[in-house]
Parts: structure tokens; C-alpha cells; sequence
């Protein structure tokens, strides 16, 4: 981004980081989860608690209706295997929005992190290493939200144009289907206008948890490219110190103290996003698992367009998870990068302490840093795959029991 001459240095390292978390902050803003600063005035502050408030509520309606419909209405399996996925992506979306709520002050605090290090980037090269990375966060971000828009919005208006048969006494009618079941025997939603209302606030639902979905997922992406930015204008320092005849140890202490800058936000972040990996990995290998079932089960019995939807919705939850694991993936390989980047510097060249203090880093870069599931999963490529096995695992079991 290019500077213009009435930009103060301030104003500048703030626009930077604004341009690298815009959107994040659409997304967020739009449910209640952005951290607002504390300034704000009273009448926010309200307007933003109704909104979370609305939030909650359109989750646990669409949860608790489909929970009954599943437990006490409907006794087919099938029909009630086919409520659960949407049900249990409903729930997913619900316990990562309150984990986002619960985690605000630590979103706050490394978006404060990130603006000091925008001003602490003095030199125009360290300026491009960070920018660069700040493109990738964004454009990760953007993609995660078209993906992941495109495939409900299409699942929601699918099943709002499928038309179901339902006998009600002695009349037979034709509804339309909803994307989630609901509990008939409370509100009646075969009849208009009770129809048009569920199916309104069920697609406002589902647009909720997609936007905690994608609100999560590009915060991941975003601060996970930020700290790799910082660890690459570390791997930059070191490869210019043999270079440098004057004030090593002043020089080799600032790259440290950046290193160790880094890395301390790195562990933060794995510590707010390891529950919601964990909701996300359990969450996503049981939907896909029923993505699969419900598209194999029902070929010939749905329409053409609710297929390409279950295919959309598949490809979109596959991106998902593969998005959290690739950002785990690459912050494990850039914590080992620091210390091949130290190791492969001309060191031989440098002072006998200088060398010894570069012996720190490579240890110190051996410990590396991961973004984990519940401190149970390690999320990798690796871990990706381990999904889509046990999800096709589930898949041909579920197969056996009931088809």
C-alpha cells in the first residue's frame, strides 16, 4: 500500500492493520463478536448486547426445535439421521460463538499486538515481508467467506423450494422443506404463514453460525500469516547480520527479542483457538461422514439441485477444516524455518559469541510451536487427511447399519 506525504507514521501503521483485519471486522461486526474498545458509548454498547442476545437466541430455537423434532416426533431413522447433520452444525456454531464472545479481551489484545509491530517495522523491506503476508491472511479470509456463503445460502435456498407431502387429518397438502427439522407439536410449521416465519428465522440461524464459522476461521488465518510475517523478517535479520560490522550483539539481541515476540504470540493463539479447532475437527468429521450418507442414501430420490447443494455444503466443510489445518501446518514450519535460517547464515564468518548466541536460537527453534485440537490433536496436513479417512470410516458403517 502506498504512502501518501500528510499520513502520520501512526496513521499509517494503523491503516496497515486495519487493511490486513478488514475482514475480520465485517464478519465479526455482523453477530456481536468484534471487540469493541471501552470507550464506546452506553447506546453501542446496548445495541451490540441485543445483538448477541438475538444471535443466541436464533441458535437455540433452531437447536431445541430440531432436538424435539429428533427425540420425540419423528420415528423413521432415516428422516431423523438426516435431521441430526444440520442440527449438529447448528450446535458446532453455537458453542464457537461463545467461545469467540469468551475470548474477546484476547482478540483485542493481539489486535493491539499487531498494530505495535506494524510500528515497530522502521525498515521498508520489513514493511513488504509484513504486507505481503497480510495479503495472504486477507485473501485466505475472503475465500473462506465466499466458499463458505455460497454453500449454505444454496443448502438454505434448496431445501426452501423442495416440496414435501404431509397429511394433516383428512387433507393432504404440499409444504416446502426447512433446512433444519422443527418440532411440529409446538409451532405447526406445515401451514403459512408459520412456514414462512421458521424458514426465515432458521436461514437467519444458519446464516449466523456460517459467519461464526468464517469469523473464526479467517481470525486463524489472519493472525497465523501476521506471526508468520514476523518470523520472516527474523529469518531477514539473520541472513543480513554477517553482513553487519558494527554493534552485533545490540543487533542479535533486537532479532531475539523479536523471535521471542513472535512466538509468544503464537502460543496465545493456540490457546484461544484450540477449543475451537476441537469443535471444528470433531464437528466437521461427523458432518461430513453425513453429508456423504445423506448424499448417497437419497441419489435417486432428491432432486438434481438438492444434490449439487449436499456437494456444495461438502466441498465448503472440507475447505473449512483444511484451512485450520494448514495454518497449523504452517506455523510449525515456520518455528523450524528460524532455525535453519540461522544455521544456513555464513557463521563461520561472525565472533566466537556471536556464534554461540545463534546456537540459542536453533534450540530454542526446535521447540516448535502447535496449533492444536484440545491439546489433543496436532492440526496438520496430516490430521486433514486423518478426517476424511475416519469420516469415510463412519460413512461405509452407517452404510451397513441402516441401507
Amino acid at each position: 500500500m502506498k504512502r501518501t506525504s500528510s499520513e502520520t507514521t501512526v496513521d499509517i501503521c494503523r491503516r496497515d492493520n486495519d487493511y490486513s483485519l478488514q475482514f475480520n471486522r465485517w464478519i465479526l461486526k455482523s453477530i456481536g463478536a468484534w471487540p469493541e474498545f471501552r470507550k464506546n458509548s452506553m447506546i453501542k454498547n446496548i445495541l451490540i448486547n441485543i445483538l448477541r442476545l438475538a444471535c443466541h437466541s436464533l441458535m437455540v430455537y433452531t437447536i431445541v426445535s430440531s432436538t424435539l423434532y429428533v427425540l420425540f416426533e419423528e420415528k423413521d431413522l432415516r428422516l431423523r439421521l438426516k435431521a441430526i447433520g444440520p442440527t449438529s452444525h447448528i450446535i458446532m456454531g453455537g458453542i464457537n460463538y461463545c467461545s469467540l464472545l469468551h475470548n474477546n479481551d484476547r482478540i483485542r489484545a493481539f489486535i493491539e499486538h499487531m498494530e505495535t509491530d506494524w510500528r515497530m517495522a522502521k525498515r521498508e523491506q520489513d514493511r513488504e515481508v509484513m504486507l505481503r503476508n497480510a495479503r495472504i491472511g486477507r485473501v485466505i479470509a475472503a475465500v473462506c467467506t465466499l466458499i463458505m456463503q455460497v454453500g449454505v445460502i444454496s443448502y438454505n435456498i434448496a431445501r426452501g423450494m423442495s416440496r414435501i407431502t404431509v397429511v394433516i387429518g383428512n387433507k393432504t397438502i404440499e409444504t416446502g422443506g426447512l433446512p433444519c427439522a422443527s418440532y411440529n407439536k409446538i409451532v405447526d410449521t406445515r401451514l403459512s404463514p408459520v412456514y414462512e416465519v421458521v424458514l426465515a428465522v432458521q436461514c437467519l440461524s444458519t446464516i449466523v453460525v456460517n459467519n461464526v464459522t468464517v469469523g473464526a476461521c479467517s481470525l486463524a488465518a489472519v493472525f497465523a500469516m501476521h506471526a508468520s510475517g514476523q518470523l520472516n523478517v527474523v529469518m531477514l535479520r539473520l541472513e543480513e547480520l554477517v553482513a553487519e560490522k558494527q554493534d552485533l550483539q545490540l543487533k542479535l539481541a533486537n532479532i531475539v527479542e523479536h523471535h521471542l515476540r513472535a512466538l509468544r504470540f503464537l502460543s496465545h493463539l493456540e490457546v484461544m483457538m484450540r477449543q475451537i479447532c476441537f469443535v471444528e475437527l470433531v464437528g466437521c468429521t461427523f458432518n461430513l461422514c453425513m453429508l456423504g450418507y445423506y448424499t448417497i442414501s437419497e441419489w435417486h430420490q432428491e432432486s438434481i439441485n438438492t444434490i449439487i447443494t449436499y456437494v456444495m455444503v461438502l466441498t465448503s466443510m472440507l475447505f473449512n477444516i483444511f484451512i485450520f489445518c494448514f495454518i497449523g501446518e504452517l506455523v510449525t514450519d515456520q518455528c523450524k524455518k528460524v532455525g535453519e535460517a540461522a544455521y544456513m547464515t555464513n557463521w563461520y564468518l561472525l565472533p566466537h559469541k556471536t556464534v554461540l548466541s545463534l546456537i540459542l536460537i536453533i534450540l530454542r527453534s526446535r521447540i516448535v510451536i502447535k496449533i492444536t485440537a484440545g491439546k489433543i490433536f496436532h492440526m496438520s496436513i496430516q490430521t486433514f487427511g486423518a478426517v476424511i479417512k475416519t469420516s469415510v470410516a463412519y460413512l461405509n458403517m452407517l452404510r451397513t447399519l441402516t441401507m
